[in-house]
C-alpha cells in the first residue's frame, strides 16, 4: 500500500491524450499580416510590394490635392511633416493630426484643414488584415513641405 501512495499518478498508465493542439495565444498588435491595399495593389502578391504600394499611392494622392492648393509664404520652407490617418476596419481613411513646427503653423495656418480635406478626398481601400479579420490601424505618413517665397 505505500509503494502506491509513494508513486505518483503520472507515473501511472491512465489514458493520456498526448496529441492536444496548441492554441497560439500571443498576438503581436504591432503589426497586420496584410497591409490596407488599394484597388491597384491588389494583384500583388507580395508582402513587402503591397505595403509599398499602399505607401506609395496615398502619398501621390495627397501630393496631387496639395498641389492643387495655392499657397503664399514669406520665407521659403523645406520641411517634412507627419500626417496621422486611421484607417479603420470598413477602409475608410480618418484624419488625425499632424505634426507640424512652429514655422510651418504660422506660414501656413490652414494646413491642417487643407489636408483633412485631401485625406477625405481619398477613396475607400481594402483595410488591413490581421488573422483574417480587418482591422484598424494608424499611420504615420511623412510627406515633404516645399515653397518658394
Amino acid at each position: 500500500m505505500l509503494v502506491v501512495f509513494c508513486t505518483s499518478c503520472d507515473k501511472l498508465s491512465f489514458s493520456k491524450n498526448t496529441n492536444l493542439q496548441i492554441l497560439d495565444t500571443i498576438v503581436d498588435f504591432t503589426s497586420v499580416d496584410f497591409s490596407p491595399s488599394f484597388k491597384i495593389c491588389d494583384a500583388i502578391i507580395d508582402k513587402e510590394q503591397m505595403a509599398t504600394c499602399f505607401r506609395n499611392t496615398i502619398h501621390q494622392k495627397i501630393g496631387k490635392e496639395l498641389q492643387k492648393q495655392y499657397l503664399t509664404v514669406k520665407d521659403s520652407i523645406d520641411e517634412v511633416i507627419y500626417v496621422y490617418v486611421l484607417i479603420n476596419s470598413k477602409g475608410e481613411i480618418i484624419f488625425d493630426e499632424t505634426a507640424t513646427s512652429e514655422n510651418i503653423k504660422q506660414q501656413i495656418p490652414r494646413l491642417d484643414s487643407i489636408l483633412k480635406e485631401s485625406v477625405k478626398n481619398l477613396p475607400n481601400i481594402n483595410p488591413a488584415i490581421k488573422r483574417g479579420i480587418p482591422v484598424s490601424i494608424k499611420y504615420r505618413l511623412p510627406i515633404r513641405i516645399l515653397l518658394k517665397d
